[in-house]
């Protein structure tokens, strides 16, 4: 425990440790919307209560979990930029803490999400429809109700893909902060 944590009295940490348990609790069961197991929640919320960067020797200690687990749920974290690894002088091991900024790890978060999925599926969706244009433009002309199908098939890709680009419009505008200008912080 930090030294402001032991000038508390062990009713006032026992207290404290009750608070934080619980919002650690309600974090990690809320993981699962970033696709985080909930042992990795737990793991934010403990650094997210840390009073200073903790190595994942530290974590694993307080959380009961091997190093691996630990470095595993610290990957996760760090992919998805809800954690940083931050240099402390003197120290040989990695230290890591919580980006405090929820602005910035929900814009990081979905912008990394959401431009993964934009270009997966556009990269689809151009494929098929340059295919469905080559069978609609080959010599061999398909059978009418089939040619109606392609056509139909066509038009909902190309809603499809009207709505990818403005999603990935609507990134460049989270990713330039221009979101904050719309629906400002409080």
């Amino acid at each position: 425990m930090s030294a402001s944590l032991n000038q508390l009295t062990s009713e006032q940490q026992a207290e404290l440790m009750k608070i934080r348990k619980r919002v650690i609790e309600a974090i990690g069961s809320n993981m699962d919307l970033y696709g985080i197991s909930h042992s990795t929640g737990h793991l934010y919320g403990l650094l997210f209560f840390a009073d200073k960067p903790m190595t994942l020797d530290e974590m694993g200690m307080e959380m009961k979990m091997s190093k691996t687990s630990m470095s595993t749920g610290v990957r996760a974290l760090l992919d998805l930029r809800m954690v940083n690894k931050v240099w402390e002088k003197g120290s040989r091991k990695d230290l890591y803490e919580v980006e405090y900024d929820w602005h910035q790890t929900f814009t990081d978060f979905f912008a990394i999400k959401w431009r993964k999925a934009v270009e997966s599926n556009l990269l689809v969706l151009r494929k098929a429809m340059n295919e469905i244009h080559k069978t609609l433009k080959s010599d061999d002309k398909p059978h009418e109700s089939y040619c109606s199908i392609l056509e139909e098939d066509l038009r909902k890709m190309e809603q499809a893909v009207q709505y990818y680009l403005w999603l990935d419009r609507l990134i460049d505008v989270m990713e330039s902060g221009d979101i904050y200008n719309l629906v400002p912080k409080e």
